[in-house]
């Protein structure tokens, strides 16, 4: 019996909306609320164009008036604002070899799936947290950031109940939002020490998530380290917008038939936008920024009040 072959079991109308689905099934940002995917974003993202425009209404504000038969109501402007997200355009493709363990399993179609699937969850994963560096190198967005990392005695600079309060505190009367944090792994193992980390049931009482002080814990150890000193993230419900495009083709085959090789290749076009930071366009050299590019604070600039913005960016040691 002649050996599977990659286009024996790839289907793209089949392949691709797995490939979307699982991604998002691996991703503890999205299955805890942090990044919400929507109908609506979809579409953003298959619009057309690098800058994806997101108008919005600003808050109404000023005191009110007291009523009367003399003096009429003043009218008052209601504004607008607008946020910005970029189409991310990536790909990858991957021989054979990559990929023999899944072609000889009982079903190849579903290994590949969710190789492919567990990959771009990481990637998706990098490309948040480049964006989180460059939008908190903008110095509007200097009101979402605690860096307690350079305070002396009698303060403490550590990740502790406390020093967290603070971090979140800096939403004010939103602190309550917020849902989640992201941390390095260290970080993990120092609030375990300190017995701040524990593991709730949630779902009916069929899945186990780590908690701090009633926030769902995401451990990545591509958060900022240098030198002991530590970056952590809080984020809220939906602070991460994601939006699925239509690349033109998602998924093909080919072979080099002299090499031997069969080659899969899979695209995605897709924003994964902060809500209430616009991206600049400022300092993008391709189609379509890179991870550097996100990182870089010149492509950013806050639109909402800070409160507003569901994302703190919390800095410190380690006790």
């Amino acid at each position: 019996m002649p050996a599977t072959r990659i286009a024996d079991v790839i289907v793209p109308e089949v392949f691709n909306p797995y490939v979307v689905q699982r991604t998002a099934e691996l991703s503890e940002l999205y299955q805890c609320g942090i990044i919400q995917g929507d109908p609506a974003f979809d579409a953003l993202a298959r619009s057309g164009g690098r800058l994806l425009n997101m108008p919005f209404w600003n808050d109404l504000s000023g005191n009110d008036e007291v009523l009367s038969d003399q003096n009429p109501l003043q009218v008052n402007a209601i504004t607008s604002g607008q946020d910005v997200a970029c189409l991310l355009m990536r790909g990858k493709a991957w021989g054979v070899n990559d990929l023999a363990k899944a072609l000889s399993g009982d079903d190849p179609l579903k290994a590949i799936g969710d190789l492919v699937a567990a990959y771009w969850a990481r990637r998706m994963q990098a490309v948040l947290l480049s964006t989180l560096a460059g939008i908190f190198g903008a110095a509007n967005m200097a009101g979402n950031a605690l860096d307690i990392s350079a305070v002396v005695a009698p303060a403490v600079p550590d990740f502790t109940a406390s020093t967290f309060v603070d971090a979140q505190q800096l939403l004010g009367d939103n602190k309550d939002k917020l849902s989640g944090v992201m941390m390095h792994s260290a970080t993990e193992a120092s609030l375990i020490k300190q017995g701040l980390i524990v593991w709730d049931v949630i779902e009916g009482g069929t899945t186990r998530v780590k908690t701090l002080l009633g926030k769902r814990v995401i451990v990545d150890d591509g958060c900022p380290v240098a030198n002991n000193v530590y970056t952590s993230y809080l984020f809220g419900e939906s602070a991460i917008a994601y939006g699925n495009g239509g690349a033109p083709v998602p998924t093909e085959t080919d072979r080099d038939s002299l090499q031997g090789d069969d080659i899969l290749i899979n695209r995605k076009h897709f924003i994964l936008h902060p809500r209430g930071v616009a991206f600049q366009d400022a300092a993008v050299v391709g189609a379509s920024p890179t991870n550097l590019e996100l990182a870089n604070a010149a492509n950013w600039s806050r639109v909402y009040e800070n409160k507003n913005i569901r994302i703190v960016s919390f800095t410190h040691t380690l006790a």
